[in-house]
């Protein structure tokens, strides 16, 4: 193996800081320098600058520093030791206050002794998950220029300048045919926004679009001058922010692609970047550290008054991993959602080289370390608390809710399509396949339910203690809700919300039934009965407002003993069968998916002629949508680039087809088992391959 050594550049904006645990995790790739060897001695003579210094949670740098450089000991771990203490054992590289000739200072990295081949350091779920010896390439800079993705690290210098024009001719040609494609398929512009991005294109506008981009706009949050995300919400009449002037990796996920579709690509790489860095933070609630893979849930950019003044202020990024969140209840699905916005941005703007950076793969297998774990689960599916998701209050979804389970197998499968398999990966990859494989059958066989299905579970028998056994969750058919008897349609059906030993929730929860769709966790069939129910229970779901969280809502004694008396989720309210405006672009894909456009346009057509008029609420409730949400926040970020996604879907299906899968027939032919098909060792594999039904 090549070894050489490499120096970094990038430039540092002095006003800025980046939270992190007491080192800077990688962030991102830089353009090869050009120093000789005299140069280099040269900067390593500089004496150490006392300036830069570490203190509490920050890792930060006076302003009047105006670079250093940063020597690297390639055989140390940014997460030492495989204990929840890895916190406590970290290691500190040296600064150097540096000033190179005439040229402005900029910030220096210098690292021995790289492979040539920087891939190879990658690490895997299993005995190396630990191993981010290569996590080694700093950037102290909001992430403004196109980074530049080390693959190889060569010692000479030829030919690091012949890789670096490479690289930029390459990204030069992607650019210019991203730029034709969308001049051929263009189909919005706005004239009001400030441009994120010199890649518009222009179509005719609503008054309502204009305004929701106008809002949406507004609602970006920068961060050293360059945009991170959007917050929450954004309305000036309200007096008591709470969280809502944080930017939430669930929240902005339609803003995301709002941008995307727009063509402006740089904002969510910016996000994807920041939060990533926020993975590494230490996380403690009560002594106690999660995984290290753990995503924050929000991100707020703070200003702080630098060294006491109450003059000079620098930006810093304070994540919430949930230890402020109500009931510390730790955000399982950002991860997820950080994975498949992932795979959203690299199919939209054709850049993949972010998710080949070394620190993104790094990421990946954090977070699928974190859901693949072994526990003492005998199921497939994801194991969480109450409150872990989009609900995020006590609502009786605890155990295994088919949101979690739906996102999870998206993230599954975008992790599956963007890790690049080696040695130190295959076993992963591996183990994402046999997940995916185990958890489709799961789901198909034991979440889905229609009259059919229904009318087994009212004739199942109880207490099989047998391998065969019917009734494996040992369900009560006196479970069944009286409701659902006269509600379920004959040609539709859905993924039931949770199930657990002796348990079933039968209510509709309309996020994880859309993923289902999304994701191809469901069959063609299952898929289709889906829109089928919503179709005939348009009332019910849709009602004045798309759409029902879920349904039905819960109501007297079971609302007491469930949430807890929560006063704000009342019956058909906020979560308890509140309508969400935000879930229109995913109600809207799935249409597009199934070939039901016109579905979502009726939906889409509904909300336009409210939302503008009620100033974009978060929520509203009774039964059919009717009134404002009575804790809705106004100007939500998430329904207007909800209803802007929704908008460009409808007039782009080609671009919705880059964001869902199709069945992947190559999972159900994988037997996770690999048993035979008698006595205890049976297989039923076969069941899930029998349910494609086109």
């Amino acid at each position: 193996m090549t070894t050489g050594s490499y120096i970094g550049i990038s430039t540092m904006r002095p006003c800025c800081r980046i939270l992190s645990s007491c080192k800077s995790p990688l962030l991102s790739g830089f353009s090869p320098p050009k120093f000789n060897d005299s140069t280099i001695m040269g900067i390593l003579s500089k004496s150490h600058h006392q300036n830069s210094t570490h203190r509490h949670r920050y890792y930060t740098c006076n302003t009047q520093i105006v670079g250093y450089i940063r020597v690297i000991n390639l055989n140390r771990r940014d997460f030492s030791g495989s204990d929840s203490n890895w916190v406590h054992s970290r290691n500190f590289s040296t600064s150097f206050c540096v000033n190179i000739g005439s040229v402005r200072p900029r910030v220096v990295s210098l690292i021995p002794n790289v492979a040539s081949d920087i891939r190879n350091h990658s690490t895997s779920v299993d005995s190396h998950v630990n191993d981010t010896s290569f996590e080694k390439i700093y950037i102290q800079n909001g992430l403004n220029a196109k980074p530049l993705v080390i693959e190889r690290i060569e010692t000479d210098q030829s030919k690091l300048e012949e890789a670096s024009e490479e690289r930029i001719e390459t990204d030069q040609s992607k650019l210019e045919e991203v730029s034709e494609e969308r001049c051929e398929g263009s189909n919005v512009n706005i004239d009001n926004v400030n441009d994120l991005s010199e890649n518009k294109v222009e179509r005719e506008l609503s008054e309502i679009e204009k305004e929701a981009w106008k809002l949406l706009q507004d609602a970006v949050v920068t961060y050293c001058g360059n945009p991170v995300g959007t917050v929450a919400a954004n309305d000036p009449a309200d007096k008591q922010a709470l969280n809502y002037d944080q930017v939430f990796i669930r929240d902005f996920v339609p803003s995301a692609l709002a941008f995307l579709l727009n063509g402006d690509g740089d904002i969510v790489k910016n996000f994807l970047l920041h939060t990533l860095q926020l993975q590494s933070w230490e996380k403690t609630v009560d002594c106690y550290s999660p995984g290290q893979g753990l995503m924050p849930a929000s991100f707020k950019v703070r200003a702080v008054s630098l060294d006491g003044s109450n003059e000079a202020f620098e930006e810093v990024l304070d994540p919430d991993f949930g230890e402020s969140a109500i009931g510390r209840v730790a955000p399982v699905d950002s991860g997820l959602w950080w994975i498949i916005l992932l795979r959203a941005y690299g199919k939209l703007t054709g850049d993949y080289s972010l998710q080949d950076r070394v620190d993104v793969q790094t990421g990946i297998r954090l977070i699928l370390k974190l859901c693949l774990t072994d526990g003492f689960d005998m199921f497939p599916s994801l194991l969480v608390t109450d409150g872990s998701c989009m609900i995020d209050r006590r609502m009786g979804i605890h155990g295994h809710p088919l949101e979690i389970q739906a996102l999870f197998y998206s993230a599954l499968r975008c992790s599956r399509e963007m890790l690049i398999v080696n040695d130190a990966t295959k076993n992963l990859v591996a183990a994402v396949s046999n997940r995916l494989s185990a958890l489709s059958f799961h789901m198909r066989e034991y979440y889905w339910v229609d009259m059919k299905k229904i009318n087994e579970i009212y004739r199942y028998k109880t207490e099989e203690y047998s391998t065969d056994a019917v009734n494996k969750f040992n369900i009560y058919p006196e479970q069944i809700p009286s409701w659902l008897v006269d509600w379920i349609s004959e040609e539709g059906g859905y993924f039931i919300g949770n199930l657990q030993p002796a348990h079933m929730d039968f209510r509709f929860f309309t996020l994880g039934n859309l993923w289902t769709i999304v994701s191809s966790l469901g069959t063609t069939r299952q898929n289709k009965g889906i829109l089928n129910l919503i179709e005939a229970k348009w009332d019910d779901i849709i009602g004045q407002m798309p759409l029902k969280i879920c349904y039905p809502a819960l109501e007297g004694e079971e609302w007491r003993i469930i949430t807890g008396c929560d006063p704000k989720n009342t019956p058909w309210s906020y979560h308890n069968g509140g309508s969400w405006p935000t879930l229109l672009w995913q109600f809207t894909l799935a249409c597009i998916k199934m070939g039901r456009p016109d579905m979502a346009q009726k939906a889409v057509d509904l909300a336009e002629k409210r939302l503008s008029v009620d100033r974009w609420p978060e929520y509203y409730d009774t039964p059919n949508g009717r009134f404002i949400g009575k804790q809705s926040r106004l100007m939500q970020t998430w329904t207007i680039a909800g209803f802007l996604t929704s908008k460009m879907l409808l007039q782009n299906p080609e671009k919705a087809s880059l964001l869902f899968w199709e069945e992947d027939f190559e999972l159900l032919q994988n037997c996770v088992c690999m048993l035979n098909k008698t006595g205890r060792r049976k297989c039923s594999r076969f069941a899930a391959r029998s349910q494609i039904l086109v």
